[in-house]
């Protein structure tokens, strides 16, 4: 079998499609496609965008030969194989609005899973939820507990002849995104097709600047935005090859990621800062025929982005090829469809080193060599470019008043990109997007010379003795400073007490000995006392309790309500 070619003489066009299947439609006038990778890096399938068309087409009717109607909603199971991609364009050419649903989580149980699928399906309002056979009766009970009719395998509806189909109109909704935190509340960011065209011509043309030479590579769950939107709808505007690569493919065996590219000569691929951080941890550029002089465009997105990880990462595989200048860092949410800023090609990571006591104190992002007393405390903040084109964002202090640059506060964004909705809650959705489209991201951050700079979530953020924490500040420093830690082992937030707010670190142990773990709680107090001045209660977990959100990242508002639950206790009295 032959992955689809990147061919560079191919039709191309970024931009101008009213609707999804209009740009497939335009893709399958060539030879480029989708290519589905398996858990041991070799090649499933190759899916021309021709192929996909015909297929997705034929699925279409049968879709609406099993009794879903136009504009209903869908769940689908977000496995990176043919069955949801074929499906999710299915729903597009049946004018069927695709819900993407998680799997289950790694070491999740099946009530566990049931109960989170059920809350989506009954938040989505769904006709129908199709998954792999593994999971059908996982699904049945989710469906039974929400209402949804229909709960099976794709491949079993039944055959139906090909019929003229209905066409979606730009303002049609185009899929239904759970963000991943989703649990007990779940809401669905509705997005149109013709947000999702602004989006990824955004993206292609004014970001990353396809051309028809890029290819493109992902190991990125199809059920989270930046999987979904950057690298499977994305690609395909661009009429760019995708290969894609399961997200338990790259847990497993993460080199596998720069093997493929490398084999492949892909140009663009993203993800969070934990994946180029396992990367380095794992491996270096003198594996065996390793070749990333290629990759041009190596996003960094979906979590806050931090320096450190990045540049050892390019360090370590400099002698395959990998240029520093690649690196683009980038802003974004599922709310505004997937981005929202992209930092300019070729310059790599540019950050603000701030002073952290101005910033925590009053507000104001000042250079940490022109502070006050030449304050010791600093942190790099990345720039993530400016807003897209015909996007606004601003600054805004807590009573909604637009701020100057260098200052902090919450950031709000306008623009085509926009989702119109939470499906089916209008008071969700009135908290965060107002009469005259200003999105509230929840997102604290600043601007400098027209470029955005998150600081990280509003709700988040510790309030101790009039002083403004940033968790993951907290988080950082004793994950790079203390041996034993890893990345995404410290869990930092604060909760109520009688005598005012009292800041809980939670930190994963992989030790069992009284005298380690004695000592490791010691050190992360003082660590935490002597960098940032903090008085913090300590406590540790299990090497994999805290828990993340479905795209990977450390969820503090579960561990928090986990912790507030009693959840720990066991642990923590080991």
């Amino acid at each position: 079998m032959t992955p689809t070619p990147t061919a560079p003489d191919r039709p191309f066009r970024t931009g101008g499609f009213a609707t999804l299947i209009e740009a497939l439609d335009f893709a399958a006038a060539g030879p480029t496609g989708v290519n589905l990778y398996g858990l041991r890096g070799e090649l499933v399938l190759a899916l021309t965008y021709a192929e996909l068309r015909d297929r997705a087409r034929a699925l279409a009717a049968r879709i609406l030969a099993s009794g879903v109607r136009p504009l209903d909603r869908v769940g689908l199971v977000a496995e990176t194989d043919a069955d949801f991609v074929v499906a999710f364009f299915a729903c597009q050419y049946a004018r069927v609005t695709p819900t993407p649903l998680p799997l289950p989580a790694p070491l999740g149980g099946r009530e566990a899973y049931v109960e989170q699928i059920a809350r989506m399906l009954a938040s989505a309002k769904a006709a129908a939820v199709f998954g792999p056979e593994a999971l059908i009766p996982w699904l049945e009970d989710a469906a039974r507990t929400a209402g949804t009719p229909i709960a099976g395998r794709i491949q079993d509806l039944p055959e139906a002849p090909l019929a003229d189909l209905p066409a979606p109109a730009p303002d049609d909704p185009c899929y239904v995104q759970f963000s991943s935190g989703s649990t007990r509340n779940p809401t669905g960011v509705l997005c149109t097709h013709r947000a999702l065209m602004a989006n990824c011509t955004a993206i292609t043309r004014d970001g990353l600047k396809v051309t028809a030479q890029d290819r493109a590579f992902s190991w990125l769950p199809l059920y989270h935005d930046m999987g979904l939107v950057g690298f499977l709808m994305a690609p395909l505007t661009a009429q760019m090859t995708v290969d894609l690569m399961p997200t338990g493919a790259f847990v497993r065996r993460p080199l596998l990621w720069l093997d493929l590219m490398s084999k492949n000569r892909a140009t663009v691929s993203y993800s969070p800062t934990f994946g180029y951080e396992l990367c380095a941890r794992r491996g270096d550029g003198t594996r065996e025929g390793l070749d990333l002089s290629a990759w041009r465009s190596a996003g960094c997105g979906g979590d806050m982005v931090r320096p450190g990880p990045l540049l050892a990462f390019a360090e370590r595989y400099a002698s395959a090829g990998f240029s520093e200048k690649a690196f683009v860092a980038s802003y974004g949410m599922a709310e505004a469809t997937l981005a929202l800023s992209m930092a300019p090609l070729g310059g790599g990571l540019r950050y603000e080193t701030v002073d952290t006591d101005r910033m925590e104190r009053d507000g104001v992002v000042v250079p940490a060599e022109a502070g006050a007393g030449k304050t010791e405390r600093s942190r790099a903040f990345v720039r993530c470019g400016p807003i897209l084109p015909l996007h606004e964002v601003e600054i805004r202090d807590e009573a909604g008043h637009p701020l100057p640059e260098r200052r902090v506060g919450r950031i709000f964004v306008r623009g085509p990109s926009l989702m119109r909705e939470y499906f089916g809650d209008p008071e969700a959705t009135a908290r965060v997007l107002s009469a005259d489209g200003w999105l509230d991201t929840g997102d604290l951050g600043f601007l400098v010379d027209g470029e955005i700079v998150p600081t990280g979530r509003a709700k988040d953020l510790i309030l101790l003795n009039g002083r403004n924490v940033w968790p993951q500040d907290l988080e950082w420093s004793a994950e790079s400073e203390i041996e034993k830690l890893r990345s995404g082992d410290v869990a930092a937030f604060s909760v109520d007490r009688d005598q005012g707010e009292q800041l809980v670190v939670l930190v994963q142990a992989r030790t069992s000995d009284p005298e380690a773990r004695r000592a490791l709680t010691e050190d992360v107090a003082a660590l935490l006392r002597a960098r940032h001045g903090v008085e913090a209660r300590v406590e540790l977990v299990g090497a994999h309790a805290l828990p993340q959100t479905s795209s990977g990242k450390l969820s503090r508002s579960k561990a928090r309500a986990l912790y507030l639950a009693g959840a720990f206790q066991a642990e923590t009295a080991a």
